[in-house]
């Protein structure tokens, strides 16, 4: 009789033990941390934080626990980093990466394993399409978006011929494509550089040569910080509009400044942004990082509200796939960037604005919101989804 207590009161041990290890969320957070793209990275660990810290450390009424890891820009570190977050951390969700050929190294590995991943920035067309999935949730945008924006208003503002240049990858490929989506004029040039390029000087040559109206130029972190300041002191800021993406932003102004006042990048948001929601969150990320937030901060806060309001109606269930994703469906929360929904390929539904760089009166410089361009904007490729 006692031995028959003794087991029950061990397997009872157990049961209690296995349920106390699943008391918290866990959630892998994989951005890349190192190398000049590294102050994007920190942008989306920090706002996904934010978030989390500001939810007073739970989601849907139950702990987190955030496991950050650095992909270093290399696809097979990313896989490396994402199969351990499943295999050995048995993470609930993976939010990020930052770069899209990250994102199409990552993919596979976690949403097969029936995991969610939730990319807070980068957003290719083939997962917005035919390859989308429904364990893949965006908080961004689809890739061409941003780009589309600048390809619209060069077309308004009728510029007759205009130089296009991208880092040779996926979301470089999407951002030319997404320009000329709109954009009907001349293309004097469309040049692919290397990812992580930061020597523009031959690129700069051909620029001057094709003498265009304006330039669009898709060129994150480092890439952007030194493509600006040697568009600049070549002396082309004057005789050449300059649009971009990614380019000019609040991860790059730091170390531009004055270089890349009054040059045109197109964004689903902006600092200067007219909600309260987004008023507070500028606030408190400036106080807690001392920067002002980019676009990887925002959406990373936003994944953290979405996971929140993903388990506030499952009643803190992540164990039920079916019911967690028709949840995560839901966007139960308020978006700092205000209206959003998510459409069938779950890639949200959102505004888009033409934006400026501009210095504040406290000497900072941000984006701030020139014109709404798209409203209530679904990407082309949604179509194509299998998923309805």
């Amino acid at each position: 009789m006692h031995k028959k207590l003794a087991l029950i009161g061990a397997i009872m041990g157990l049961s209690a033990t296995a349920a106390g290890a699943q008391d918290k969320v866990k959630v892998g957070v994989i951005a890349t941390l190192s190398g000049p793209p590294a102050v994007l990275g920190q942008q989306l660990r920090n706002g996904f934080q934010l978030a989390v810290k500001n939810l007073g450390g739970k989601v849907g009424g139950r702990e987190v626990e955030v496991v950050v890891e650095d992909d270093e820009l290399k696809p097979d570190v990313a896989v490396n980093k994402a199969k351990a977050l499943v295999d050995r951390t048995k993470v609930d969700f993976v939010v990020g990466p930052i770069f899209s050929n990250m994102l199409i190294a990552i993919m596979k590995p976690v949403t097969d394993a029936g995991v969610i991943l939730i990319s807070p920035n980068a957003g290719t067309s083939n997962f917005a399409g035919k390859e989308c999935n429904p364990n893949f949730f965006v908080t961004s945008y689809q890739n061409d978006q941003n780009h589309e924006v600048m390809g619209k208003y060069a077309q308004d503002a009728a510029m007759k011929k205009v130089f296009l240049m991208a880092p040779n990858y996926q979301a470089g490929k999407d951002a030319i494509a997404g320009f000329k989506r709109y954009f009907k004029g001349e293309i004097a040039d469309e040049v692919y550089v290397p990812l992580g390029q930061l020597d523009y000087s031959a690129e700069l040559t051909k620029i001057a040569a094709a003498s265009p109206d304006g330039i669009f130029v898709f060129l994150p972190g480092g890439m952007g910080v030194n493509f600006v300041k040697q568009f600049r002191q070549a002396g082309l800021a004057d005789k050449i509009k300059f649009l971009s993406a990614f380019t000019v932003d609040e991860s790059t102004l730091p170390a531009q400044k004055e270089a890349a006042l009054g040059f045109f990048g197109g964004a689903n948001w902006a600092p200067n942004l007219d909600n309260p929601q987004n008023k507070k969150f500028v606030a408190e990320y400036e106080k807690e990082y001392n920067a002002v937030p980019a676009t990887y901060a925002f959406q990373a806060y936003d994944a953290a509200l979405l996971i929140d309001g993903a388990l506030k109606l499952t009643k803190g269930n992540t164990s039920d796939k079916d019911a967690l994703r028709a949840a995560l469906m839901k966007a139960n929360f308020t978006s700092l960037r205000g209206p959003f929904k998510f459409n069938t390929n779950h890639y949200p539904i959102q505004d888009f604005y033409q934006v400026k760089v501009a210095q504040r009166a406290d000497g900072k410089f941000e984006t701030q919101i020139d014109k709404k361009v798209f409203a209530g904007y679904s990407d082309p490729y949604a179509k194509d989804c299998p998923m309805k």
